[in-house]
Order: C-alpha cells, then structure tokens, then sequence
C-alpha cells in the first residue's frame, strides 16, 4: 500500500478483512452486487495492508476496532472464502469472474488509443492464437478495423482463433500486454479482459462491425477452413431480416437513424415481411419519401444492397450494445409471419 488515502470501496475491504469470516459475509450480504464486485476487487488487489494503514482504517469503525489482532491477509483466498460464505458457491463464482474478467481487461486498455494500422504493426509477425488474444480484449469496433486491415489469410487464421480460443491465464495475458507496451512505448503514450475472453460470440460481435465486403469475405474464407464452425457465426450473427425480431418501438427507433436513401437500397429485393414491418413503422410523411426513393431507384448493384443493410445492422447492433433495444435471437420469438 502507499501512503495515499484509502478509497472508501478499500476501506470497506480492509474493515472485512479484519472481521470473522461469518461476521463478514453478514456485512457483505447487505451490499448490491455491484458494490460487491468493487469490494472483492479491492480485496484482490490489496493482498497485504501494512498495519498501519489497517489501523487508520479501523479507527473509523469504533465498534470494531476492540475486535483483537489486525489480519493483513488478502488475496483470492480470502474473497473466495468471504463471497461463499455471504452468498453461496454459484453466486461467489460468478462476482469472482466478472471481477478478474474486468481486472485482466484493463491490461490492454493502453491500445484503445493507438490507430489500427499501429496496432497491425505491432502484431506483426505474431501467432494468429496471440493476436486473436489480443484482440478479443478490445472494444469490439476497434477490434473489427484491426482485422479488417489484415491480409485474408491472416484474417481468416486470426478469426478462427478467436472463435476457438478457450481461458487464458492471468499469466498468459500479462505477458503478451507487456510485451506489447514495450513495443509501443516509441509511438503511443501508455495509458493506464481473463477468464473466456474469446470464442463464436466474441467474433460475431467484430464481424458484425466490419463492412458488409469484409464479413462476406472472412465468412467466406472462414467456410473453407473450418465449415460447422463458420455456420454457427452465421447463425448467432445480426441480419438485416433480424429487423422483423424487434418491438415495433424498437423498430422505429432504428429506422429514425437510418437516411431515406439508404433505407430504399437496403429494401431492394427484400422479403415482403421485412419491407412490411419497415413501413409500418414510419410515420406517414416518412413513409411517403421512402416511397419517392424506392420509384426514382434503378438497377442497384448487390454490393450496395450489403452496404446499405449493413449500415443498418449496425445501426441496430450499437442501439443493443447500449440497451437502447432487445433483439430476439434462435428460438426465443418467432419471425413475424
């Protein structure tokens, strides 16, 4: 510990690191679970307390401070053996991996910055398993410029370690980021995720922010390698026609965000269904300047028709992101008849 003053989430974790085990799931019990992921991240990170700063501490709980010997012990044991205790083996296990998922993820968060050709260079000469690590740890629209700047080879090898890849070790990850920093320190300024950081939806998430040319692509190439794997991406993967899955309120928030133009280009051969719940859900004055654009469309060339729908695919896939809309996946609804 330094000498700066304890965060009140630190400390908490002191005060229950120096309680009985029972007493202090007693305590822990009362916090919600995102005050409970804070405290036992607090608790890993801090492993010792010097007796000083644990003095400091309990001197603000008087009614505790006579309990006897100050502990100084932290670390994974004793969070696995405080969360157990306060809320059971399954719902200790699953603070334990949002916590260590969150703390393996800061690991790569000096990348966040750093522009994706950069980060392609960085990767240079990698493994396709470690620069599927590395990127499986950023923002999934970084990650996606990353991939789609790689030749296709290497696209499709990458891709697939993604989707393939099982639990890396807190080791494994520290390794790889500072060996990463080291190299990047010449051209970005260091800025301050590891259990199952990577498998199919992990790169559904990325291919869903590519452009249509590069998903068709990699899906493609994907395909040749690896066929059963290729046709679970497709399958958990957002179409255009997943339009027809969303709340009619859902629907009309996308569309309000979708320009006229590309609307009548994404509409081209669609099925009746979809062009049904598009039209539905504009207003009348909306609907009749789709209208305008569908009349004065000519002949429309199926890359356009891919780019227009994955525009709006995104357009959905952003407004799930940030809970703004639910989309209905597999056999959780029916596709609207």
């Amino acid at each position: 510990m330094t000498a700066a003053p304890l965060t009140g989430a630190q400390k908490v974790a002191v005060v229950l690191m120096n309680m009985d085990q029972q007493r202090a799931a007693q305590v822990m019990k009362q916090f919600s679970d995102a005050e409970a992921d804070e405290i036992t991240a607090e608790i890993l990170r801090l492993r010792r307390v010097d007796a000083a700063t644990a003095e400091r501490a309990m001197s603000e709980f008087h009614d505790l401070a006579t309990r006897g010997a100050l502990s100084a012990r932290g670390g994974r044991d004793v969070a696995v053996g405080l969360l157990e205790a306060s809320f059971g083996a399954e719902r200790a296990t699953g603070v334990l991996n949002r916590v260590a998922s969150s703390l393996a993820g800061k690991q790569f968060e000096f990348l966040d910055a750093v522009e994706p050709g950069q980060i392609q260079m960085l990767l240079a000469g990698e493994l396709p398993q470690t620069c599927a690590l590395v990127l499986a740890h950023l923002r999934s629209d970084h990650a996606s410029r990353v991939l789609t700047g790689l030749d296709e080879q290497a696209r499709t090898e990458v891709a697939h370690a993604i989707a393939t890849m099982g639990s890396p070790s807190p080791d494994a990850v520290r390794v790889v980021a500072d060996t990463l920093k080291q190299r990047a320190s010449a051209v970005v300024a260091s800025r301050a995720a590891s259990d199952r950081v990577g498998g199919i939806q992990p790169l559904v998430d990325i291919i869903n922010r590519a452009d249509a040319a590069t998903e068709k692509a990699l899906l493609e190439a994907l395909e040749r390698r690896d066929a059963d794997l290729a046709e679970e991406v497709r399958s958990r993967m957002l179409t255009f026609d997943d339009i027809v899955r969303l709340e009619a309120r859902d629907v009309q928030q996308v569309l309000r965000g979708v320009d006229a133009a590309v609307l009548a280009v994404a509409m081209k051969g669609a099925s009746a269904t979809v062009a049904e719940v598009i039209t539905t859900n504009l207003s009348e004055r909306n609907r009749e300047i789709l209208e305008d654009e569908v009349r004065m469309l000519g002949p429309v060339r199926l890359s356009q028709v891919e780019d227009a729908r994955a525009e709006i695919v995104r357009s959905i896939r952003d407004l799930e992101a940030s809970g703004a809309i639910t989309v209905q996946r597999g056999d959780e609804d029916a596709y609207v008849e």
